[in-house]
């Protein structure tokens, strides 16, 4: 007899406002960006709002009315500025509470994990590298190398890089951007409540779950494998 082995399941993580708090970090260099182009920079919470978009992007919906030639230079000052402070360790990127707790509990439980992030590949290595995390996640998806939140490429390209089907894939993050993304590629999302996004618009956005801290995310993970069939795209 033919013995089937079980289907690969795939956790895709957010990074910014799921894994890492990474706000302040984030703010200094889009204040670095803005005052390099000679504009007034944009209130903390407008920044936090864009958070999670690629970069040029979040600089055109900060700069709508700018060139996009100057969206593309402030991003240059932008990755320019975060990796001076990075460097010198002026702001922290902390990770949340729990964190560790969660991922291994995935891991014990036969999840591949996975992270889908607007951060570069370099931000992205260098900040799980810090944290020691780098080896734990079989997959890393960044938005230099395909297209950004709210697109689905970065959870297609991951579920092809691992092998995982949709039934088998759950995205988690803390954005309408993270949920919108998971929805377009027809897989379900958890929203988590402590970063960039209220709790509230990533239910309206189409959330299946919602948890308030990282101990609740194992068990939001389990409970929706298998709805990808209940998810509907909305590209």
């Amino acid at each position: 007899m033919i013995q089937r082995s079980s289907p690969l399941r795939l956790a895709l993580f957010d990074c910014d406002g799921t894994l890492v708090d990474s706000q302040h970090a984030i703010v200094a260099a889009m204040t670095a960006a803005f005052r390099g182009a000679g504009l007034e920079p944009p209130a903390a919470e407008r920044v936090r709002r864009i958070v999670g978009l690629p970069l040029v992007d979040a600089i055109a919906a900060l700069l709508p009315e700018a060139d996009p030639a100057l969206h593309v230079e402030m991003s240059d000052t932008y990755k320019a500025a975060f990796f001076e402070n990075r460097q010198s360790g002026r702001y922290l990127e902390p990770l949340y509470p729990g964190v560790v707790e969660a991922l291994d509990r995935l891991e014990g439980e036969g999840w591949l994990l996975g992270v889908a992030t607007g951060k570069s590949r370099r931000g992205l290595v260098a900040i799980l590298t810090h944290h020691g995390l780098l080896d734990r996640f079989s997959t890393l998806q960044t938005s230099d190398l395909v297209a950004g939140k709210p697109h689905p490429d970065m959870v297609l390209h991951a579920m092809a890089e691992t092998g995982a089907e949709r039934d088998g894939t759950v995205v988690i993050g803390d954005t309408t951007y993270d949920v919108l993304m998971a929805r377009n590629a027809r897989v379900p999302a958890v929203g988590v409540s402590w970063g960039y996004h209220d709790g509230a618009e990533l239910l309206a956005a189409g959330a299946g779950r919602l948890c308030r801290d990282w101990a609740e995310v194992p068990d939001a993970v389990a409970a929706l494998a298998g709805s990808a069939a209940s998810v509907g795209g909305m590209a």
